[in-house]
């Protein structure tokens, strides 16, 4: 390549760039991101932070009002390419760096803060390359911090971009030429076409060929050492081959040779299958799933044990939780797959969602209650084939709330596996969901050990109904924390509306009336339509609940306070997640766990995922978890946090301290 001579400003820009603010009115004591939108000519392209072999790094000087700062600039992932010999880390398509910029506080509202920053940078094409320089502009205004949702879904697609930190430390060694790199990096995750790109000069040879090969939970990169090589930390880039990457630092110390392994994805997959069959099958403990799968089970024993009847309804079940399953799963990696940051139970981030599913459980409620009986097609506690498959749909779609100690680890596999191997672990889950009953159906002595049909049968229902209700209650409640007090009495209103249709429909059932049902058909139609039309109230600044001293979570306040040395327990949780809230009152907010907590100067984070924060999935997603929960224990001086399982308890938290 030449570097041509003429001035910059001479020259016809190569790079169209737009400098675009995520929000134009941010609050005051916030930080709000900014963009540069960037764009190369057809043939040009533009330089990573480390440009290789030829290239430069961005130099960007600011003009600020009084206590504006801004921070460094983000880059993506880059690309390879190699000109006459020389390796260059590019950017040949669109693509987008991020700033933070740090708003004070007490600022008034409607204060303008003009923002302007001088961009110098290289562009290229395989011939000639040209120094360029912007100067962009943008007008923030103090504001409520209100994010357009076009504009949150284009910055969701750039940071998805961005690399993720890595959980571990990484290790480096070079000797005799050759450089050797072991990245901490779990077994059951694939890598792709993977490629490791250093931050700075002295780690490698950059145009030399690079070697990946699995051992473990770690992977190693080989290649041959730079002339000098460095004595210190690396930092850099592993790439991923499909866009996204991760940040690794390494220190030097001794990294062997290993062979390289073939079908790590679909092994991968088999132990992820594995855990989702497993937590599968421990979801069906939870009080909205037990009641529908004892009725189920108890419907069997009614119907007298026929055994073709018994594997038709124990196959029609598991043909309905399966499929939601899968359903789900598709739709959520769908949604990742065009840039949005969602996990599992995503849906339920919808008050609509939620409020369908209040009607529905509170149906149930009051038909195991005895308050009405269902028709054809025959439901939860009839027999059927039909109603055994809607039962089946619905309790894995009811499930959805929950987690087990097997499935965290196991959907976060999922969301970075291939899309067929993906698909396997949510079949798992929907597998394990349907175990107890297809074993019923398939088990002829199973199915005697059920007890006898009898009057006992409908005292039973009624007790099953109390959990049903409690779990309506429950979705209530967070119908009220998604969309405001207001959500939450018209959730309440659609029940009791539904809940004297249904009664009434029992009345002239037991009567004898021919259509019987006309009175809960325009109930339960009102009572869709009214919760259909609730929307998510507007997003205000999370409050922390739980300890004493709690904070809400940000990665820049969580950085604040490893600055300062302190120890630190983030936790991240949402209203729907019923194990969430089961660990919150068991083990998190008691007297002993506050106690420990305030003698080791712990700080508490607590990450609110209750409306789907796509900042806080970045985050989750980032320590190889699909949802919530997450539990991190960062020690006092570390940079990096163990995760805690699960399923919690005092002494596990109190123990963490002196840890």
């Amino acid at each position: 390549m030449t570097l041509s001579a003429s001035l910059a400003g001479a020259q016809p820009r190569h790079l169209a760039i737009d400098l675009v603010p995520e929000t134009a009115i941010p609050a005051a004591g916030s930080t709000v991101t900014l963009a540069f939108d960037a764009r190369p000519e057809k043939g040009w392209h533009g330089y990573w932070k480390n440009g290789g072999d030829a290239g430069v790094e961005t130099r960007l000087t600011w003009t600020l009002p009084a206590g504006v700062r801004a921070g460094a600039l983000r880059y993506p992932v880059p690309g390879r390419l190699i000109v006459a010999g020389l390796m260059n880390y590019v950017y040949e398509a669109p693509f987008a760096t991020l700033v933070d910029v740090t708003i004070p506080a007490g600022l008034a509202a409607g204060t303008r803060l003009p923002v302007q920053v001088k961009a110098d940078y290289l562009v290229c094409t395989e011939e000639i390359c040209v120094p360029e320089t912007q100067t962009l502009s943008t007008m923030l205004t103090v504001g409520d911090g209100a994010i357009d949702p076009a504009t949150r879904a284009r910055f969701d697609g750039w940071r998805r971009k961005l690399p993720r930190p890595l959980g571990s430390p990484a290790t480096w060694a070079a000797a005799a030429g050759a450089f050797r790199l072991a990245v901490p990096f779990p077994a059951e995750a694939p890598i792709g076409a993977a490629y490791f790109y250093p931050l700075a000069a002295g780690a490698i040879d950059y145009a030399a060929p690079q070697a990946v090969t699995r051992d473990g939970d770690r992977i190693i990169v080989a290649t041959r050492a730079a002339a000098t090589p460095a004595s210190g930390p690396i930092e850099g880039v592993l790439a991923t081959g499909d866009g996204t990457g991760f940040a690794v630092t390494a220190a030097p110390g001794r990294v062997e040779p290993v062979a390289p392994e073939t079908g790590g994805a679909w092994r991968a997959a088999a132990i992820a299958f594995a855990g989702a069959l497993i937590g599968g099958l421990l979801l069906n403990i939870m009080p909205c799933v037990f009641p529908i799968l004892s009725l189920k089970a108890l419907s069997l024993a009614k119907a007298g044990g026929e055994e073709r009847a018994a594997r038709a309804e124990a196959l029609a079940y598991t043909a309905g939780v399966v499929l939601v399953c899968l359903a789900l799963g598709g739709a959520l990696l769908a949604l990742r797959a065009g840039g949005a940051s969602v996990g599992w139970a995503f849906q339920l981030q919808d008050p609509r969602v939620i409020g369908v599913l209040l009607l529905l459980t509170a149906a149930i409620a009051f038909n195991l209650a005895g308050l009405f009986e269902l028709p054809t097609p025959r439901f939860a506690g009839r027999s059927g084939a039909g109603g055994a498959f809607a039962t089946g749909a619905l309790a894995a779609f009811v499930a959805t709330p929950c987690t087990g100690p097997f499935m965290g680890a196991a959907l976060g596999a999922a969301l970075v596996l291939p899309p067929v191997a993906a698909m396997l672990v949510f079949a798992g889950l929907g597998l394990g969901i349907a175990l107890p009953f297809l074993l019923i159906g398939f088990v002829p002595a199973l199915r005697r050990r059920l007890p006898k049909p009898g009057a006992w049968m409908v005292r039973l229902r009624h007790l099953l109904s109390v959990p049903m209700f409690l779990t309506a209650l429950a979705l209530a409640w967070v119908l009220g924390r998604q969309a405001g007090v207001n959500a939450m009495t018209i959730g309440l209103a659609a029940i009791l509306l539904a809940g004297c249709g249904l009664w009434w429909t029992g009345q002239r059932q037991a009567g004898g009336r021919a259509r019987a049902w006309w009175p809960a058909i325009p109930a339960l139609a009102l009572g869709l339509l009214a919760v259909l039309l609730v929307k998510p109230q507007a997003a205000t600044a999370s409050v922390a609940t739980g300890i004493a001293g709690s904070e809400p979570f940000s990665e820049a306040r969580l950085a604040a306070l490893q600055r300062e040395g302190r120890p630190v327990f983030a936790y991240f949780t949402a209203d729907w997640c019923l194990t969430c809230k089961v660990n919150e009152k068991a083990a998190i907010e008691t007297t002993a766990t506050a106690r420990a907590f305030a003698d080791g100067k712990v700080a508490v984070l607590v990450g609110d995922w209750t409306d789907g924060d796509p900042v806080l999935g970045r985050f989750i997603e980032a320590h190889n978890r699909a949802g919530v929960p997450l539990y991190l224990w960062y020690p006092k001086g570390a940079t990096q946090p163990r995760v805690l399982p699960q399923l919690l308890s005092t002494g596990m938290l109190t123990a963490l301290p002196a840890s």
